[in-house]
């Protein structure tokens, strides 16, 4: 015998039941059978995303922010040595609690651009895999606390 769950007070009822025995309200029955599921393929939309970045017409290296804390669009153009953190001393702040107040610093060499974690609780990501230093190519994107990034060299 199959039982039927008060929505008000999840008190189980029998399943003959209309009304729930603890506190008297209407049971609704599931219906069922819908589907809630969507199907989403990465891809669909990395053609508009690349496009969008285009438009801004950024030369030279940047910081882009693509989601997070209201700031989509935002643009950092690091020199040398950039701080990143919740610190609000910090060249790049991002103001989150799932961002360490010095969270990573991102530094110009000969050879690129890096990215270094400082330590953070959360961790410093590039391209979605979790990093203590890592080289910056056009188009990585890097995530700090809730905050994605995507970093520019053109």
């Amino acid at each position: 015998m199959g039982h039927i769950y008060c929505q008000e007070c999840g008190f189980q009822n029998p399943e003959a039941a209309n009304y729930c025995a603890r506190c008297g309200a209407l049971l609704v029955r599931d219906e069922g059978g819908t589907e809630a599921t969507q199907t989403f393929t990465p891809d669909d939309g990395e053609d508009t995303a690349a496009e969008a970045l285009e438009d801004l017409g950024i030369t030279g290296p940047a910081l882009v922010v693509r989601s997070g804390g209201g700031r989509a669009g935002e643009t950092f153009h690091p020199e040398g040595e950039t701080s990143i953190g919740r610190s609000p001393d910090c060249g790049i702040f991002l103001d989150d609690v799932t961002v360490s107040r010095k969270h990573a610093v991102l530094v110009a060499r000969d050879d690129g651009y890096f990215v270094e974690d400082q330590g953070s609780l959360n961790g410093t990501f590039v391209n979605r895999k979790r990093v203590e230093s890592a080289q910056l190519e056009d188009g990585d994107e890097l995530q700090i606390g809730k905050y994605r990034l995507t970093f520019l060299n053109r």
